[in-house]
């Protein structure tokens, strides 16, 4: 795996090119994984205190349908629904925007869409300054498009490997390597081996996805919708520099 060098932490802008460039290596997919599980994380436990909803679990939203479908409860059932439509067409837009980029620019095509997610994230936090639950219900709906644009952009750049916001899906395949591992030791000689770098990775992001949930919860709990002000600008300030450059 190739690291970032060091001349990139030097020059932030450098590193900004570096982390959503087209040229894409093991490295830089890792980063910037981490980078945005962490923000993941943080919005996620943060959308908990704000609204009380855990805006990555797409599950959770599915069983809460089919239960308040199953009770009659059709306008909660309708708030489900409307938290998964919001998702997939976070996660349609991200796809609709690489696509585009590629054929007009590649080296814009992750650049646009984590510009997108920090503008949403920033309405977000705008949503929050209305009490009504109008308001309440925008700001859903741009959390849950925000994490599906981020879970479609990562799994685009790393060419489906990674999943900044599925951390059920994560958590699995540590449990499966872990298995392996044991396996592998009470059975000498076995081909069945653990993979000790993907565990690595994804040991790496769970963590980075706990530790932004530490930060969000914190920060949502004393700033409310405005903590959302700073993760907001991390995904412009990573994006941005791609999106200014010209050669």
């Amino acid at each position: 795996m190739k690291p970032l060098s060091h001349r990139h932490f030097a020059r932030p802008a450098a590193a900004a090119r570096a982390l959503v460039g087209h040229r894409r290596t093991a490295g830089s997919d890792l980063a910037l994984a981490t980078v945005l599980a962490a923000i993941a994380g943080a919005a996620n436990a943060g959308g908990f205190f704000a609204l009380g909803q855990y805006t990555s679990h797409m599950t959770g939203y599915l069983s809460q349908m089919a239960d308040n479908l199953a009770l009659s409860q059709l306008r909660m059932a309708a708030i489900s629904a409307m938290a998964i439509a919001a998702f997939i067409c976070g996660a349609a837009l991200s796809t609709l925007l690489i696509n585009a980029a590629r054929r007009r620019d590649a080296r814009l095509q992750y650049a646009v869409p984590l510009a997108v997610q920090g503008v949403f994230m920033a309405c977000f936090a705008g949503g929050g300054l209305f009490t009504t639950e109008a308001g309440r219900l925008f700001s859903l709906a741009c959390l849950c498009f925000i994490m599906g644009m981020q879970n479609a952009t990562i799994t685009k750049i790393s060419g489906a490997r990674i999943r900044t916001t599925h951390a059920t899906g994560m958590v699995t395949d540590i449990g499966i390597e872990t298995g392996r591992a044991l396996f592998g030791r009470l059975c000498r000689g076995s081909s069945v081996q653990a993979d000790g770098g993907k565990l690595a990775i994804l040991i790496r992001l769970v963590l980075a996805f706990l530790i932004g949930g530490i930060i969000g919860a914190f920060g949502y709990a004393r700033l409310g919708f405005l903590f959302s002000l700073p993760l907001a600008l991390i995904l412009l300030a990573l994006s941005v520099p791609t999106l200014l450059w010209r050669r």
